[in-house]
């Protein structure tokens, strides 16, 4: 909760200021809006494109770098790039000239390009794990993981952390309820089956509760996050990586690492960072500049219990894979991004800036004496309006979607567009130190007219 420094009356009354603004802003995208309600559901091609503030989205009309212009000529610096997609920098000029290159020379075959190879050692390098299969998605890519995961282990059961993120991956979408059963997500739409019989939920940093479930034996594999950074960006406190490391071994149990957002650490990830030692490592999102592309690596020693069924008769409907998945023009797009972003270079920039936002966010608190925090991995920070949580339940309790929506639609109608859904900033090396301080000074006026 904001606690009794935000007048809930005043907060109203300026979110009602800000809507108004926002429409006097943004008439083209309202226009376009409603043209596309006539074919669209919602009026958006993806659902969650609702969840921005404002009475309706903006539609975007070009993006480069670390901005983006809307249909009105509006434009944001944008310390979203696309939830992680854009981390690169919108429209990165060496992916941009390998799309340029290889459309003309074919775009999907069902058959492996050169760059396949390139890519492969690539991902070989950077992140650890000997071998290596391609995916659509980072969604896709953690679903096959797990299925690979059941067929080596022989178990059906996986572990997931309370509220954590892993796409739209079945077992993920799911958490405690305050008896302790595990129970469909809020929101987790059209779910099939009772989730208790397939899945595990523990809360992040309880490694008691990691231990008892793991010790019956029936988990195939924990799917996890480094950090939490769905619910908010929850870090692990010291000794829970190794622990997670230890009982997993113990148990037989396959350990998962799923890369798609704490990337944000470093050209590695969190895995490379912090020396994780996973059996299977999930990456997605930036690795094709903005071209959907993903991959999950494994074990020689995983890869060999599974070989059977890639090499058999039968491995084109194993539930692995899909018939545009690295497609040629993914994998020249991956080719590029992977060597000219993304690299230590980058992050020698876009972690100082992520670092001057917290403190610039840090100082408008102090400054105000709000119970509030900030925190931050890697490039990636966010702020929250209650001491720092420790678990996914308590980051979910937390969230104040009226304080939310305010800070997000203020900042959007002076220009900057944050992440959706929590208060987070992601930077890349296109973004400026003038950047963050047009935040800084946009967050405290915001801070101010909250509080006066």
């Amino acid at each position: 909760m904001a606690g009794p420094t935000v007048d809930r009356g005043r907060l109203e009354g300026l979110m009602a200021a800000e809507r108004e603004l926002f429409v006097r802003r943004t008439p083209r995208s309202a226009e376009l809006h409603e043209q596309a309600r006539r074919s669209l559901l919602a009026g958006v091609p993806m659902s969650w494109m609702t969840r921005w503030p404002g009475p309706h989205p903006v539609f975007v009309d070009e993006a480069s770098g670390a901005r983006f212009t809307d249909a009105d000529g509006n434009t944001y610096i944008d310390l979203c790039l696309g939830d992680t997609g854009a981390m690169t920098g919108h429209s990165l000029p060496a992916t941009v000239r390998a799309l340029e290159q290889q459309a003309p020379r074919g775009i999907t075959t069902m058959l492996p390009s050169p760059d396949a190879i390139a890519v492969g050692d690539e991902l070989r390098s950077r992140f650890g794990l000997p071998v290596w299969q391609i995916a659509m998605t980072a969604t896709d890519a953690n679903r096959f993981a797990l299925r690979i995961a059941r067929h080596a282990t022989g178990r059906k059961k996986v572990l997931v952390f309370d509220w954590c993120y892993h796409g739209t991956v079945d077992e993920a979408l799911n958490v405690l309820a305050d008896d302790g059963r595990v129970v469909p997500r809020p929101g987790n739409t059209g779910w099939a089956t009772d989730p208790s019989l397939s899945v595990e939920v523990v809360q992040f940093n309880d490694v008691e509760a990691l231990e008892r479930v793991l010790a019956t034996g029936e988990v195939a594999a924990v799917l996890a996050e480094p950090a939490l950074t769905n619910i908010g960006i929850v870090p692990p406190e010291p000794g829970f990586h190794d622990a997670l490391r230890r009982i997993t071994r113990e148990t037989g149990t396959v350990l998962i690492i799923d890369e798609t957002h704490t990337i944000c650490c470093g050209p590695g990830g969190a895995t490379r960072e912090w020396g994780l030692e996973p059996d299977m490592f999930v990456i997605g999102k930036p690795i094709g500049g903005g071209v959907p592309c993903a991959a999950y690596g494994m074990t020689e020693e995983l890869a060999g219990r599974v070989l059977e069924v890639v090499e058999g008769p039968d491995s084109d409907v194993a539930g692995i894979g899909g018939t545009l998945t690295a497609n040629a023009l993914a994998l020249a797009a991956v080719r590029a991004t992977l060597g000219a972003a993304l690299r230590e270079e980058d992050f020698a920039v876009a972690v100082p800036l992520a670092h001057a936002w917290a403190d610039g966010v840090q100082g408008v608190i102090d400054e105000h004496g709000l119970p509030w925090t900030v925190n931050r991995l890697g490039c990636r920070a966010e702020y929250w309006f209650c001491p720092a949580p420790r678990n996914g339940a308590e980051a979910a309790a937390a969230v104040d979607h009226e304080l939310d929506a305010f800070l997000h639609l203020w900042c959007l109608n002076r220009g900057i567009l944050l992440t959706p859904f929590h208060n987070m900033a992601l930077f890349c090396p296109a973004h400026t130190a003038s950047d963050v301080e047009h935040h800084t000074a946009v967050f405290g006026e915001a801070v101010a007219a909250l509080v006066a």
